[in-house]
């Protein structure tokens, strides 16, 4: 029974240092970015390019989740205070029967954005594509993500790896329902982007750029 024993040992030292190496990226990750979270008054007068509001559930009749919400007060009072004067509102686009974005879109100029200050990333599936796409299509070099804590360490850290220098402005507002399996779950999606932010992998699409010098709407759909 000794090959067992040592199978079975092999199996127990296995899970161990992998479970060690998952939470020692995921304390990495958040130690280095919680730095640059800031408050309001902080964010003043650093130049950026625009402010990207990362994209959340939307309901079935067409209006934000409350997460979602949350996000889009904070970066539409970042915008009313002058932090940027664009914004790119980043999501799941991925059939015509779902579309974050336009849900984004249309509540800030529900709230005195106009249409021409708002783009839209259709294909922001993921917070690893969103924060890719901030750099690589809309040509951002300085940028405020706005989005809860939980979420920002990871968008932070990508933002970072891949030559993007980005603040975060955090959209806390509330206790969510189901907050705590979001926060497991984001154990493992730390570790899924912090390797593919290493390795700058493409993502889902990329597609052309857009100059966001012109009019938020050449971003509407066709």
């Amino acid at each position: 029974m000794k090959w067992f024993r040592r199978i079975f040992l092999f199996c127990v030292v296995s899970i161990f240092l992998g479970i060690v190496g998952i939470l020692s990226i995921n304390f990495y990750v958040i130690g280095h970015t919680k730095t640059r979270i800031l408050t309001q008054n902080e964010l003043k007068d650093k130049g950026f390019d625009a402010i990207l509001v990362l994209g959340c559930q939307v309901r079935s009749d067409n209006t934000p989740s409350a997460m979602l919400e949350d996000r889009l007060l904070k970066g539409i009072e970042l915008y009313h205070e002058n932090i940027a004067d664009k914004i790119i509102m980043s999501g799941d686009h991925g059939t015509k029967y779902y579309n974050e974005v336009q849900v984004m879109k249309d509540y800030a100029i529900g709230k005195n954005i106009s249409s021409s200050a708002i783009f839209m990333d259709h294909a922001g599936f993921s917070t690893y594509d969103s924060v890719y796409r901030a750099k690589e299509v809309f040509g951002l070099h300085n940028v405020v993500i706005v989005s809860q804590s939980y979420h920002l360490y990871r968008a932070l850290d990508i933002a970072e790896s891949i030559g993007l220098n980005a603040y975060g402005y955090a959209s806390d507002q509330a206790v969510y329902s189901k907050q705590m399996m979001r926060e497991l779950r984001e154990i493992l999606a730390r570790n899924k982007d912090f390797f593919l932010s290493r390795f700058h992998a493409k993502p889902q699409y990329l597609g052309e750029k857009i100059d966001i010098s012109v009019s938020g709407d050449i971003t509407n759909d066709k």
